[in-house]
Parts: structure tokens; C-alpha cells; sequence
């Protein structure tokens, strides 16, 4: 993409305030980071509510015995990933090729929100783990296609010099999305409630998003049918021909491995090793994530910010995977519920870091600026598909791990722990980004 001139860049916004295909403005929009920042957090609120906290409980409510609920969970959450994997890349790919008079991405964030909102009501209501499951797919499918179409938006709006600060923004929401949701689920008093307000915020946030966004638009369709071939094409690319958007891409997935498990079984782990009612649970992983999520907001805007001043991605993002090991590892072997804290802390530090930082690398090394949504999908797998395997192998780490001195859970965070400690050492195979 070419840098324009303020000038040029409103000749090509024109009086419908949508830009044209292929221009990146000298400057971010005014209103646009904060509009971004706002669907990100909404989106995540929605989203990750129901996998820290409420899933666990309500497939629990439903489910004959403990046992059962650690399967059905890891099932639910296993197979929805899959849905997130596939529909983020391919909604990507479709904004790409949208050609409403809404723009290219504002449909598909609207639109994906308010599906999504009806698949949480459903989920809410449900009294069996099957109708919890279909609604937890349309769920991922849904707002994984707001979040590929709102991120999006950042190479089409902000000049590649800016988007490590944007970036660092952006990496606020996500602990934001936590806290929020953790502190609603607080006062919340059913499983109704707990998934649909915070959809219902998500999408609120989506529509004021929607309205500040100047869209791309597409005046003409592509000339190439969308074939099955580039069905297929969206969700794969060449490493051998794009090495550093391969590297980032294992990175990505590694080191999100190790943090995906954190949350999901979190509820389990306090209730089985320390003995807490489901009260003292929620009221503990508020406490937790509060401790995460403001280690998170220092950390997330600080490496952005640091890593754009010193001109360096890779040193960052290895930094902040390692931290996440500490954290992991304390985990794993905390003694009392104090150190829980302090473990998610750290996690926290590490993570806000790493999801910023790695977001502004992974802009530098896209194959193709024509298929930008398409490369940011086929990225975001490395983070949709580790929250479909932990979940899924969590079940039997932790069965082989409760035979052994350390526990089940212990051993699930050591695992992750080791995987994610590979992805803080290869992100140095990348070359095109120092």
C-alpha cells in the first residue's frame, strides 16, 4: 500500500466518507483508533466471559458429574475453536471481496454481531450440552467474522509507522474484555444473564464502530470468481515462499497454546485443589484476572509504544512469551490462593505485551496487501486453533497427570508452559523484522 498525502487522502474518501481501495492514509482517522479499540473490547467481553468463567459453569449445571463436565467442556470449547478457525480467515477473505455501498467491512461487523447476540440467548437458555454446543459454533463463527473484519480495517486506516501504538491500544481491550466480564458475571444472578449482556454491550460497541468507521469500498467485484480453490486458499499459505509469515505464524501458535488452557479449566482447578464453592470461585478469578488484566493494560501499551520508538518487534514478543512461562509455571505450583493471583499477574504482563507487539510484527510480514483480511485470518488460526486443541488434549494431560505426584491441572500448565517457551525462542527465525 502507498502512503497518501492529506490531500489525496481526501480525494479519495470523497463526500461518502468511504476510501478507496488501496490507499492508507498519512494519518489514523480521528475517532478511528478508539472506535476500534471499543468493538475489539465489546467482542472480547462476549467471548471470553463465557470461556473464563461462565461455560465452565453452566456445562457444569448440566452436566451428571464432574467428570462429565470436564469433558463436556473441553468438547464445547474444542469444537466452537474450530468454528473460530475457520470463520475468521473466511469472513477475512470475503470483506475483501465485499462490494456493499456499506463499505467492506461494516457489514460483516454488524451483521456478525447480531448473529452472534442470538447465539448466547440460545446458549443461556439451553438445558442440554448439544444445544449449548451449536450455539457456542455460531457464536465463534460470528464474532470471529466481526473481529477479522474490524482488524482489518488497521492496514486499510493507519500508516505502518502508527500501528504498534494502535496496536498497544487494541491489546488494552483484551484484559478490559476480561475484567468486564468478570466483574458482570459478579453481579449477574443466571446463566441467561451471563451470556447475554455482555453480547449485547459487544454489540452496542459494534454499532457505534460501524458509524464512525470511513470504509474501503469496492466499486466493482473482483474480476476473479471466489472458487473453491480460493475457499480453500483461505485458510493456508505458502512458508516455503512467505518463511517470516510462517515463523510468525508458529510464534502465534505456540505460544497461545500455552495460554489457552489457563482460563478455561481455572474454575475447575480452584474448585478441586483449594476446595472453593462456585461463589468463591467466580469471586476468586475476579481477583485474578484483575491482578492479570492491570499488568496487561501496563504492559500492552508500553510495548507498542517501546517497540516502535526502538524500531524492534522480535526482542519484545520473546520477552513477553518467556514472562508467560514464569507465570505458568507458578501456576502450576501455587500453594495458596494469594500466589494464584500473582501467577495470573504475570501471565497478565507477558500477555498484554505479546498480543500487542506480535499484532504490528505480524502487519510487516503479510504476503499480499491486496489480501490483507485474508493473511490477518489465516494468522488469527494460530490463535482460534491452540483454543481448540488445549481443550480438547487437556482432558487426558490432566487424567495422566492426577496419577502422578504434581495433579492434573499442574501437569496441563507445565505442558503449556513448555510449548509456549518454543514459540518465545523461534520468533527469532523471523528475518524480514528486526
Amino acid at each position: 500500500m502507498t502512503e497518501m498525502s492529506p490531500a489525496a487522502t481526501a480525494a479519495a474518501v470523497g463526500t461518502t466518507g468511504f476510501k478507496a481501495p488501496g490507499t492508507t492514509p498519512a494519518r489514523t482517522p480521528r475517532g478511528y483508533t478508539p472506535g476500534l479499540a471499543a468493538v475489539n473490547c465489546g467482542v472480547y467481553l462476549a467471548l471470553l466471559t463465557p470461556v473464563m468463567v461462565s461455560m465452565a459453569f453452566k456445562i457444569q449445571h448440566i452436566s451428571p458429574t464432574p467428570e462429565q463436565a470436564t469433558a463436556n467442556l473441553g468438547l464445547v470449547l474444542g469444537v466452537g475453536a474450530l468454528f473460530a478457525l475457520v470463520a475468521n480467515p473466511l469472513a477475512g477473505r470475503l470483506s475483501d471481496r465485499t462490494t456493499s455501498r456499506w463499505g467492506m467491512r461494516r457489514p460483516w461487523i454488524l451483521g456478525g454481531s447480531i448473529v452472534g447476540l442470538g447465539a448466547f440467548a440460545l446458549i443461556g437458555l439451553a438445558g442440554s450440552v448439544w444445544v449449548v454446543l451449536v450455539g457456542w459454533c455460531i457464536v465463534q463463527a460470528s464474532m470471529n467474522a466481526v473481529l477479522a473484519a474490524a482488524n482489518a480495517t488497521l492496514p486499510d486506516q493507519v500508516p505502518a509507522a502508527g500501528r504498534g501504538k494502535v496496536s498497544g491500544v487494541i491489546g488494552i481491550t483484551t484484559p478490559l474484555g476480561i475484567l468486564g466480564g468478570n466483574f458482570l458475571v459478579t453481579f449477574l444472578p443466571d446463566d441467561f444473564a451471563r451470556f447475554v449482556v455482555p453480547a449485547a454491550i459487544a454489540t452496542v460497541l459494534s454499532v457505534l464502530f460501524v458509524l464512525v468507521l470511513k470504509d474501503r469500498r469496492l466499486e466493482q467485484k473482483p474480476a476473479q470468481r471466489f472458487t473453491a480453490g480460493q475457499f480453500f486458499g483461505s485458510f493456508v499459505f505458502n512458508p516455503v515462499k512467505h518463511p517470516d509469515f510462517g515463523w510468525t505464524w508458529l510464534t502465534k501458535f505456540l505460544v497461545m497454546f500455552g495460554y489457552a488452557g489457563i482460563a478455561t479449566f481455572l474454575p475447575f482447578y480452584l474448585t478441586e485443589k483449594f476446595h472453593l464453592d462456585e461463589q468463591a470461585a467466580i469471586t476468586t478469578i475476579l481477583f485474578a484476572n484483575l491482578a492479570s488484566m492491570a499488568a496487561m493494560m501496563i504492559s500492552a501499551p508500553i510495548g507498542g509504544i517501546l517497540s516502535d520508538r526502538i524500531g524492534k518487534r522480535r526482542p519484545f514478543v520473546a520477552a513477553a512469551g518467556v514472562i508467560m512461562v514464569a507465570g505458568l509455571v507458578l501456576l502450576a505450583f501455587a500453594p495458596d490462593i494469594a500466589t494464584i493471583i500473582v501467577a495470573q499477574a504475570i501471565i497478565g504482563f507477558g500477555a498484554g505485551s505479546f498480543m500487542s507487539v506480535d499484532l504490528a510484527l505480524a502487519t510487516q510480514v503479510l504476503p499480499n496487501p491486496d489480501d490483507t483480511a485474508k493473511d490477518l485470518g489465516v494468522l488469527n488460526i494460530a490463535n482460534a486453533l491452540p483454543q481448540s486443541i488445549a481443550p480438547a488434549i487437556a482432558p487426558a494431560i490432566i487424567a495422566i497427570g492426577a496419577t502422578t505426584a504434581l495433579g492434573g491441572y499442574a501437569t496441563f500448565y507445565l505442558f503449556g508452559a513448555l510449548v509456549a517457551l518454543a514459540g518465545a525462542v523461534l520468533v527469532y527465525r523471523i528475518k524480514g523484522v528486526k
